[in-house]
C-alpha cells in the first residue's frame, strides 16, 4: 500500500482538496485498496476546522466528494508513516525545514510551481487544475 500525505498552509483548502481528488481518482480507476491518503497542515492556525466553502464548492461543482474533514497538522508520526509527504510551495517546504527532517525522497513538492494558493488569488478553478495535474502524476508514478 501506498501512502500519501498531501501538506499546505492550513490544511482547509489546496491539501484536503489534493486529498480528495487522488481519492476520487484511485476509487474511479478501481485502485482504491493500493492508496492510504490524508492531508494535514504545516501550521496551527485552522486546526479542527472543516474543508474552506469556497474550496468545498468547487469539489462538488467537480463531482469529487469531501468528507468530514477537520484540519490538523502535521506530526513526526505522520514522516514515520507516509511514504511520500507533498507539500504545496516554496513556504509550506520552509516550515517543513523546521519541522521533519530533510528528506528529499520522501518529502516533495507536489508539482515543479507553487501550486496556486486560492486562500489570496480565490481562484479555486486554477487550484483544482493544478492539483488535478499533481495527483495524475503521482497515479503514474505508482
Amino acid at each position: 500500500m501506498v501512502k500519501i500525505l498531501f501538506l499546505c498552509h492550513g490544511n482547509i483548502c489546496r491539501s484536503p482538496m489534493a486529498q480528495y481528488i487522488l481519492q476520487d481518482m484511485v476509487s474511479r480507476s478501481g485502485r482504491t485498496g493500493e492508496f492510504e491518503i490524508d492531508s494535514a497542515a504545516v501550521s496551527r492556525e485552522e486546526i479542527g476546522n472543516p474543508v474552506y466553502p469556497p474550496a468545498r464548492r468547487e469539489m462538488e461543482r467537480r463531482g469529487v466528494p469531501c468528507g468530514g474533514h477537520r484540519a490538523r497538522q502535521v506530526t513526526m508520526e505522520d514522516y514515520r508513516h507516509f511514504d511520500r509527504i507533498y507539500y504545496m510551495d516554496g513556504s509550506n517546504a520552509r516550515f517543513l525545514a523546521r519541522m521533519l527532517p530533510r528528506d528529499p525522497d520522501k518529502i516533495r513538492p507536489l508539482l515543479d510551481r507553487d501550486v496556486a494558493d486560492p486562500w489570496y488569488t480565490g481562484d479555486f478553478i486554477r487550484t483544482y487544475e493544478d492539483l488535478v495535474e499533481g495527483c495524475k502524476k503521482i497515479l503514474e508514478e505508482f
